[in-house]
C-alpha cells in the first residue's frame, strides 16, 4: 500500500495531516505520542496491520494485513466539558454507521457504548482516550477498527461477542478506502453536535437491543439485567427491570444472553 493511496482516499476530508504505517502496535498509541509533540486537529494514523491494537478493558484488537481499517484521528475539543468526552465514542459509531448505509446499503446498530454491528455481530470497535495538560483537556484520540474482509475475523476463541466483516454482509467486495472516507467526512459532520438532542436521537433510534433483556457486566461491580429501553441526554443506557423500576449504567459491557432471570447471583435492575 502506498501514502499515494491513503492521500488520494483522504481528499475533500478534514484530515490536516497524517500518519501511515505498513505494520504498528497500536494507532492509538502512536496517536497518543503525537498529540504529547504538537499534533493539529484532525490528524489521523493510520496502519495496515495493527499487531497489538487495544480496546475497552485492554481487549486485544488484531488487525491483519489488508483485511481491516485501523486508524485513529486526534481532535482538540472546541471545549473544555469532560462530559462530552463519551459522547466522542457515540460520534465514532454513528459516522460508522452513516458510512456503511450510505457506501453499502447495510443496516447496521449500535451497541452502547462503543461498537457497531451487523445481524447482531460486531464489525467495529471504538476506543477513545483523552489527553490532559494539567487539569485541561487536551486532545482526543479516537481509535476506530473496522472488519472488512473474511480474514479479519478473530477466532471464535478470541472473540468477547459474534464477530463478523463488511464483506460476509454484503457479499461483494468492499473498498477500505471508500469506507474510510466516508467515517471521517461523516465525523466532520457531526463533531459540531456532540451531546445534543440530535445526536442522541440518532443514537436511539439505531440503537441495538431496545426492549431486550440484556446483561450488564462491570469488573468491579455484580452484573445487571434489565430491559435495553434507550440512552439519555448524558449518554447512559436506560433499563428497567421487571418490575418497571428504572436504572441507568454509565459504565460497562452489554451482553445478550442475561440468563437465568431467577438466578440469586445476578442483580436486576434498579
Amino acid at each position: 500500500m502506498s501514502e499515494d493511496l491513503i492521500a488520494h482516499a483522504l481528499q475533500d476530508t478534514a484530515v490536516s495531516q497524517f500518519r501511515y504505517f505498513d505494520r504498528i502496535g497500536s494507532t492509538n498509541d502512536e496517536a497518543l505520542k503525537w498529540v504529547d509533540s504538537g499534533a493539529s486537529d484532525f490528524s489521523l494514523v493510520i496502519a495496515d496491520e495493527q499487531t497489538f491494537g487495544r480496546g475497552r478493558f485492554d481487549r486485544r484488537w488484531i488487525t491483519p494485513a489488508g483485511a481491516s481499517l485501523a486508524f485513529s484521528l486526534i481532535l482538540h475539543p472546541s471545549s473544555p466539558d469532560p462530559s462530552l468526552i463519551p459522547f466522542y465514542s457515540s460520534l465514532a459509531a454513528i459516522a460508522v454507521h452513516e458510512a456503511v448505509a450510505s457506501l453499502l446499503g447495510i443496516t447496521a446498530m449500535i451497541k452502547w457504548p462503543n461498537d457497531v454491528l451487523i445481524r447482531r455481530k460486531k464489525f467495529c470497535g471504538i476506543l477513545v482516550e483523552a489527553t490532559w495538560d494539567g487539569n485541561s483537556l487536551a486532545g482526543i484520540v479516537m481509535g476506530i477498527g473496522i472488519n472488512v474482509s473474511l480474514d479479519s475475523i478473530p477466532d471464535k476463541i478470541h472473540q468477547n461477542f459474534p464477530a463478523t466483516c463488511l464483506e460476509a454482509e454484503c457479499g461483494q467486495r468492499v473498498n477500505r478506502w471508500d469506507i474510510l472516507h466516508a467515517t471521517l467526512q461523516s465525523i466532520e459532520h457531526w463533531r459540531s453536535s456532540l451531546g445534543t438532542d440530535a445526536l442522541i436521537e440518532y443514537w436511539n433510534r439505531h440503537l441495538a437491543f431496545r426492549n431486550e433483556w440484556v446483561r450488564i457486566e462491570h469488573s468491579e461491580k455484580p452484573s445487571i439485567i434489565g430491559k435495553v429501553k434507550g440512552i439519555d441526554p448524558v449518554g447512559n443506557l436506560i433499563l428497567d427491570d421487571k418490575m418497571g423500576n428504572e436504572t441507568r449504567i454509565m459504565i460497562g459491557d452489554v451482553h445478550t444472553r442475561p440468563g437465568n432471570e431467577e438466578d440469586g447471583r445476578e442483580n436486576h435492575a434498579g
